[in-house]
């Protein structure tokens, strides 16, 4: 029987250790990751931070959830969240589970062994149907990027990138070194 929204962002708040997703109305509790999937989104998450500050965007690692039109919402290693956003929903929707239907500027998904097909084949494709401007999945292991960038059609070009300075096209002035990433 599936799960409602409402039963869902229940018990994402009663039970913040599951990190829950909501995935075609089953509940779906992220697995535990290993030491190179957690280094390499902490390692993102701080240059992110170092280079954006906190004016116009928030860096969130697990959180928050992501929400497409088919009601079914995730929950992203990293995003990247403009303020106007997280005030908005501090003013509109405080004390409640912090769910965007907007698209983002960066969505970020590390390839981890208990993960990594369902990322790719299920979640990567909802971040697009979202319309999130930039999707990458970082994968520590083979020491690569794969971006998904957004095109005026609607449409999405994939690259793959082995090093080097990757530049978001939503986030002025910020340029991630892979090789320092990876290292």
């Amino acid at each position: 029987m599936p799960v409602s929204e409402k039963t869902y962002r229940q018990v994402a708040l009663e039970d913040p250790d599951g990190q829950w997703e909501l995935a075609c109305g089953r509940l779906r509790s992220k697995p535990g990751m290993t030491v190179e999937h957690e280094d390499t989104g902490t390692r993102l998450a701080r240059e992110l931070v170092l280079q954006l500050g906190r004016r116009e965007f928030d860096v969130r690692i697990d959180g928050p959830r992501l929400r497409v039109s088919t009601g079914s919402s995730y929950l992203p290693d990293l995003s990247v969240v403009p303020r106007v956003f997280v005030d908005q929903k501090r003013r509109e929707e405080p004390r409640r589970l912090e769910v965007y239907e907007q698209p983002m500027p960066l969505v970020v998904e590390v390839w981890s062994p208990s993960s990594g097909d369902y990322d790719v084949e299920d979640k990567l494709r909802e971040y697009q149907r979202r319309g999130d401007l930039e999707i990458w999945r970082l994968h520590p292991y083979e020491k690569t990027l794969t971006r998904w960038l957004r095109q005026p059609n609607g449409g999405y070009q994939e690259s793959l990138i082995r090093s080097g300075g990757v530049e978001p096209v939503g986030l002025p002035s910020v340029s991630i070194e892979l090789d320092t990433l990876f290292e």
